[in-house]
């Protein structure tokens, strides 16, 4: 049997979120389960060693008609692409029509799908979970995971001299919007109640390219505790999961960072200043810090300089301990 699961939000936490409904359905069938999913979900390095991932397909497109799948044109090149692979059944994470018609055509006889034309207000955890239920009568707890090889592990390990006697800690300083990084004083504040407290630790600063986010990177290393960082933005994304699986835990921005730290089963303090809760909460490895003043957080909460660093060295406590 041949099965696809469309997951067609972009970015890498979304991949990580869907992963455990993907699972389950490759579970439920007992095969690997071939995915459609856009390129920057990243799902082919952070899948390559899960045996329930089958054959990854790339849907090229971003809505403004740029893309080969984009637009009448790239739906019809789509459906060429799904026809070629023979489906028997295709589970569909969202509520398009599109995707439905695709399907269809592309000769997939059995096709699961989120009701459709009721995408607003849908809970991306819940719907996934009910959708599930639903179809297969399956119960899915919201627990992604993702490996990483044990030889890559030791091997990151000898090569950034990673000691167990340290604290290793992962700061995810980056993030995908400027409402959503928060200012280098507060992560500096953090480690100087860190040096306060012990004298063995370490921190690998995870950020990307962008101007804004190399500037919180700088600030950081121009600070006191320089020595004791090691910042990741020349590596790419094969290099940095094992560093991270080294880690003891990780203080994340909402950001990709944060589910893969979690999804590595490394406790993470998420860092939640503009985002819907949800989002650094839903896995038991997650360990969200909201706003001073706020009971909960949501888009345009704007909350990322009411980050407190007292609040995240108590719970880097609570974690160590």
């Amino acid at each position: 049997m041949k099965i696809l699961a469309i997951q067609n939000r972009k970015g890498i936490g979304d991949m990580v979120i869907f992963l455990p409904f993907i699972e389950a359905i490759s579970k439920k069938f007992n095969t690997p389960i071939s995915i459609l999913v856009k390129e920057n979900s990243k799902a082919e390095i952070i899948l390559s060693n899960n045996k329930c991932i089958g054959q990854i397909i790339i849907l090229d497109r971003d809505n403004f008609k740029k893309g080969q799948h984009d637009g009448i044109i790239g739906s019809i090149k789509l459906i060429d692409d799904l026809k070629k692979n023979n489906f028997d059944k295709v589970f569909i994470f969202n509520s398009s029509l599109r995707f439905n018609l695709i399907s269809k055509l592309a000769g997939i006889k059995n096709i699961y799908q989120y009701p459709l034309f009721k995408k607003k207000y849908q809970h991306v955890i819940h719907s996934a979970q009910n959708f599930l239920k639903i179809s297969l009568d399956v119960d899915v707890d919201s627990y992604p995971k993702i490996k990483v090889d044990d030889k890559k592990i030791i091997i990151s390990k000898n090569k950034f001299n990673i000691r167990k006697e340290q604290i290793n800690i992962l700061l995810g300083i980056g993030g995908s919007g400027p409402t959503k990084r928060i200012p280098s004083r507060t992560f500096i504040e953090f480690m100087r109640l860190v040096s306060n407290k012990f004298n063995n630790f370490r921190f690998f600063l995870a950020t990307g390219k962008n101007d804004d986010e190399q500037k919180i990177l700088n600030e950081i290393l121009n600070s006191k505790f320089n020595k004791q960082c090691t910042a990741l933005d020349n590596l790419n994304l094969k290099e940095i999961l094992p560093i991270i699986k080294n880690c003891n835990v990780a203080i994340c921005n909402d950001s990709s960072f944060s589910h893969l730290s979690a999804a590595l089963d490394i406790p993470t303090i998420v860092l939640m200043a503009d985002t819907p809760l949800l989002y650094g909460n839903y896995s038991p490895k997650m360990f969200p810090i909201i706003p001073d003043g706020e009971d909960t957080v949501k888009h345009d909460t704007l909350g990322k300089n009411k980050i407190n660093s007292n609040k995240i060295f108590e719970k880097f406590l609570n974690i160590l301990n």
